[in-house]
């Protein structure tokens, strides 16, 4: 009864350093090591939640590009629309000449709207927590109400929320909310602008570079804001890159075996092991005859 006791002893402990060597973990079990357990919940669910605060910073970066794009495309047409504007004013185009700059804003008036509508991987960009909803209708009213107040937020870290999304109204309706049915300061100044040059209005129309320079200055702050929101997500993705290696290289040392040690302690228990087989084989004869003699 000793010899099979020992004998079984010796071949767990056996078994023990052969399972380590073919999941490459220390522990299978909770109950082979109680500390060791512990510490590897905590890791990886330190490790899962970097992950997760990863991929969101992640999704929050490309949506904040997609709206920077959008942006710069609308910096584009008004630029052109006060490039425009200053050549209508100078009272040297004949009336030909006007009808042709106002057929470009109206041109110009288009793509804004179709700017408006921009979206993210399904999603409108710019109307608020209606993303299933565009913003504008084709005439330039807007298709329904965003508040100021419908800031989408993600988290990116404990308690770390960040702001993703610029509000339609406070791009196109000079910092107001959209209301649904009405048309905003930016898609207005623009009619007016056709309405002045097919008037050859001048006087109105050198109105109308003031007015422009102010949806460019006010879309020159939003994008400020943009850019700041951009480089702190940036500091963060770098922030939880870092954050999971170290982690992960934690989670390892807890958990993960010495191989070298573990081929070590293998061969030393794989001999006491045989030892103990052959030790027994010669206390306990395996034949009848030389049992009888």
């Amino acid at each position: 009864n000793n010899m099979i006791k020992y004998i079984g002893g010796n071949l767990s402990r056996m078994e023990k350093y052969q399972q380590q060597m073919a999941t490459g973990k220390k522990i299978s079990l909770p109950s082979d090591d109680p500390i060791i357990a512990a510490r590897a919940l905590r890791f990886r669910t330190d490790v899962s939640e970097i992950e997760q605060y990863k991929r969101n910073a992640e999704d929050a970066s490309s949506w904040i590009e997609i709206t920077e794009a959008a942006m710069e495309e609308v910096n584009s047409i008004l630029q052109r629309a006060r490039e425009l504007a200053v050549q209508g004013s100078n009272g040297t185009q004949t009336p030909d000449d006007m009808q042709k700059i106002a057929e470009e804003i109206k041109q110009l008036q288009k793509q804004i709207i179709q700017v408006a509508n921009s979206t993210y991987a399904g999603r409108q960009i710019f109307s608020g927590f209606k993303t299933d909803k565009k913003l504008m209708n084709d005439d330039g009213t807007f298709a329904i109400s965003v508040s100021n107040s419908e800031g989408i937020n993600y988290e990116i870290g404990v308690g770390d929320n960040i702001n993703i999304n610029v509000l339609g109204g406070d791009l196109f309706n000079g910092g107001n909310d959209a209301v649904a049915g009405q048309k905003g300061k930016l898609i207005q100044d623009m009619e007016n602008l056709v309405t002045a040059l097919e008037a050859g209005d001048v006087n109105e129309i050198s109105q109308s570079i003031g007015k422009m320079d102010e949806n460019i200055n006010n879309l020159l702050r939003i994008r400020a804001d943009i850019g700041a929101r951009t480089n702190r997500l940036d500091l963060t993705i770098n922030r939880l890159q870092s954050d999971y290696l170290n982690f992960t290289k934690l989670m390892s040392i807890n958990e993960d075996a010495d191989m070298a040690e573990t081929i070590m302690n293998l061969k030393n228990e794989e001999n006491v092991y045989r030892a103990s087989l052959a030790g027994g084989a010669r206390i306990i004869q395996t034949t009848l005859v030389d049992f009888l003699k």
